[in-house]
């Protein structure tokens, strides 16, 4: 009875764990959803985040769980996770999102939270252990969303261009300022459709290794999706600013038609990838799309030196996650 009262209390609080990574996604990802509308100076921050936020809820209607199956199901054996394994792997997503958040560097939740997930199952049972496929996908997708969303938002930015070409600037602007509320929906509503079920993954993985939920179960229970959207969409609502800044200024000059192209890409590259059940980046995304909205304009108009140094991090964040994941999955087997 108090061993299965302890369980029961180390299931609950990694249960929180989970969300509270799911806010601070929420929160770190806030300003891939907004950077643009608000440097743009279609909304204002406090509007923005919102807006936001209330796209990535209504994200729980729209989406399968393929990328929720994905992190539960396809990127670790079965049998191998167990408490200390998620407490690993959440803490070391969490620690590299703080870290980036605080230096202001549009990192990956995701990729973050994938690194912890096979940190802790390489310090518990080694490399065999790991589902190669669905890993493979997922690193694969580091490199494609990125270039996906820079290819459809040069598209975009060259196809609306093309159209516009005999239309008053001021008359352009106008426009876009009432189409970039649009894009901005779309591209929340893919935001919350892909990465709060990387938290319903790891949930679901949870539940199946302590026995509360079956195996072979086609679906984590529904007070799980409910509580995971919400988390995210809480996030998205206190933003991140820092991020915000880097995202819509620093990194290239938009203005509200460029903002509509490179959300509109962005948008279609996620909705792309959760129909494909890939757990992907809506940094990478974001970032890639409006990198390919400012080369279409000028190459100069790029901060190449900033994009590289973003890349870096992308580069680092499975790596570091992973070596913060396997000591805190050490931790958790001595003091737990």
């Amino acid at each position: 009875m108090q061993a299965g009262s302890i369980a029961l209390w180390f299931v609950v609080l990694l249960i929180v764990l989970a969300l509270l990574f799911d806010f601070m996604n929420g929160f770190h990802d806030a300003a891939n959803s907004i950077a643009t509308v608000v440097s743009t100076g279609v909304l204002k921050p406090q509007q923005a985040v919102l807006f936001a936020a209330l796209f990535n809820v209504i994200a729980i209607g729209i989406f399968h769980l393929k990328v929720a199956s994905t992190i539960g199901k396809g990127i670790v054996e079965p049998g191998i996770v167990d408490h200390h394994v998620v407490f690993g792997a959440l803490i070391g997503a969490i620690f590299w999102n703080v870290f980036t958040w605080w230096y202001g560097i549009p990192s990956s939740s995701s990729h973050a939270l994938i690194g912890g997930i096979m940190g802790a199952v390489i310090a518990k049972a080694g490399l065999g252990k790991l589902v190669w496929a669905g890993i493979g996908k997922t690193v694969l997708f580091i490199f494609l969303s990125p270039l996906l969303g820079y290819v459809l938002g040069s598209l975009m930015m060259v196809l609306v261009s093309w159209i516009c070409r005999r239309t008053p600037p001021r008359k352009v602007d106008r426009w876009f300022r009432r189409l970039q509320l649009l894009s901005a929906g779309l591209y929340s509503l893919g935001h919350g459709g892909n990465d709060a079920q990387k938290t319903i993954g790891i949930i679901w993985m949870l539940l199946v290794a302590a026995g509360y939920v079956a195996s072979d179960a086609a679906a984590p229970p529904s007070w799980v999706i409910w509580c995971c959207y919400f988390a995210i969409g809480m996030g998205t609502m206190f933003g991140g600013w820092r991020i915000v800044k880097t995202m819509g200024q620093r990194l290239t000059k938009l203005k509200p038609v460029g903002g509509f192209c490179a959300e509109t890409g962005g948008a279609a590259s996620l909705f792309i990838a959760t129909a494909l059940g890939v757990p992907v980046s809506t940094t990478h995304t974001i970032t890639g799309a409006i990198v390919g909205v400012g080369s279409v304009r000028s190459t100069a108009s790029v901060r190449w030196g900033l994009a590289s140094n973003i890349v870096w991090a992308w580069i680092f964040t499975i790596p570091a996650a992973a070596f913060v994941a396997a000591v805190f999955y050490g931790l958790s087997t001595l003091l737990f």
